[in-house]
């Protein structure tokens, strides 16, 4: 994958992120931040951003591998390892 594919997936998983939580600064967005916990994202939250990432990649995301997109690095690094 190039350097432009991944930081192209990088957007969008930042810009799915501040649609579903309008108070996140994405400029402010560490790697491995645990996106329910330390963003107060709550579950149906969380559900809203996968779906949003599977309709805007159209990567299926099985409900096992949810724990996979916790952090912003876990989920750039699955749709990477998928598109």
């Amino acid at each position: 994958m190039s350097t432009q594919d991944a930081t192209a997936i990088e957007k969008v998983v930042i810009d799915t992120l501040v649609e579903i939580a309008p108070d996140i600064d994405p400029a402010e967005l560490e790697p491995g931040v645990d996106l329910r916990q330390d963003l107060d994202i709550d579950s149906m939250d969380f559900l809203n951003f996968v779906i949003a990432l599977h309709e805007q990649t159209r990567v299926e995301i099985p409900e096992v591998d949810y724990p996979k997109l916790s952090t912003l690095n876990g989920a750039i690094g699955y749709l990477s390892n998928r598109i």
